[in-house]
């Protein structure tokens, strides 16, 4: 199984997106909300992300909402 983090702020309406349609398909993952956690906002900024949602899906990135990306690097 893939490791998922998900990169989040609260406001963030494509983050919420991309949390519910991993839930739906039953993906675990972890969330690092970058406006309540400086440690994740400086991984975010080490990667040369400034904006969200960045999903990480083994060594992948995927920068915003992407379903069809997504979908293809978890084989689904």
């Amino acid at each position: 199984m893939s490791k998922v983090t998900v990169y989040t702020s609260t406001t963030c309406p494509y983050c919420s997106m991309a949390k519910e349609y991993l839930k739906e398909r039953e993906i675990p993952f972890d969330e690092k909300n970058v406006q309540e956690d400086k440690e994740a906002r400086n991984e975010l900024m080490a990667m040369g992300y400034t904006g969200v949602p960045v999903i990480c899906i083994d060594d992948k990135q995927i920068v915003g909402f992407d379903k069809a990306k997504m979908d293809e690097l978890l084989n689904k």
